[in-house]
């Protein structure tokens, strides 16, 4: 894989696909995202239980898929954790009539379709590391070494992103060329010093943060450690505004409809 670019990946990002407008983590979403002129994407990545790498964020299938009707999920000893079950039952699963009519029969998308539709349309990918309990370091292996194996021929990698410390240490072992961010959804009563040594430690590229946490001093220690500084989720223009002006690198968001990626 070629050398990653000073920072290639566009500002604004668009959150699970399209946000909120369209079913989550679905192709369906990205081709609504990429219609309000979206070059990059964030989606959250587990395994199946016979390692395939898919688009789910619950650990639980039963908000985003009709695994309850059709499988009689959490009933009768059948497990409602999706990472339990392999690829060929997932496959089967409509992962688009919870959100609406129009999107019934939507599939689950596997990591490669996603990745054949970005790099066919040159978009940019943020894959968020969400593993299956119990799975944290061999879920972060197995989705960098098809990370590094789809994106082989092209100069822009997608961002192995996770808050899990385990996840991005398996990324950093298997696939140490490919670009890392540490997610932090709050400070948890530790110094800032202490995210950032953690992110140092993992040899991340990026911190992705709770848009609350950034501030001029957060932001300036950051940038003073050589990261990147991303926000999720923003769905307020004024708050995208100011994350703007402190000098930010990227704002996640479900509103796509809202903000102007350009």
């Amino acid at each position: 894989m070629k050398p990653l670019p000073a920072w290639p990946y566009p500002r604004c990002v668009a959150h699970r696909g399209a946000g909120k407008l369209a079913p989550e983590n679905t192709l369906a979403a990205f081709r609504l995202g990429a219609s309000h002129g979206y070059r990059m994407f964030e989606c959250d990545v587990k395994l199946s239980a016979d390692g395939i790498p898919f688009l789910m964020h619950d650990a639980e299938w039963g908000r985003s898929t009709n695994a309850a009707q059709k499988l009689g999920a959490g009933r009768d000893g059948v497990s409602d954790i999706a990472g339990e079950h392999p690829w060929n039952t997932l496959s089967q699963l409509d992962a688009g009539s919870w959100h609406s009519p129009a999107y019934a029969g939507e599939p689950l998308p596997t990591l490669e379709a996603i990745a054949r539709y970005c790099i066919a349309n040159g978009y940019f990918l943020n894959l968020e590391i969400k593993p299956t309990p119990g799975t944290e370091y061999h879920t972060g292996e197995v989705v960098a070494q098809h990370a590094a194996r789809l994106w082989r021929d092209q100069s822009v990698p997608p961002l192995l992103t996770s808050f899990d410390i385990a996840a991005l240490v398996g990324a950093l072992a298997t696939q140490p060329e490919l670009p890392r961010g540490l997610l932090i959804d709050a400070l948890e009563g530790k110094p800032w010093s202490h995210w950032l040594d953690q992110a140092q430690t993992l040899q991340c590229q990026a911190l992705v943060c709770n848009y609350e946490i950034w501030n001029l001093k957060t932001v300036a220690q950051a940038k003073a450690e050589g990261f990147r500084t991303l926000s999720y989720t923003v769905n307020d223009a004024t708050e995208a505004d100011r994350l703007m002006a402190l000098g930010t690198d990227g704002v996640i968001t479900d509103r796509v409809d809202l903000f102007n990626p350009s």
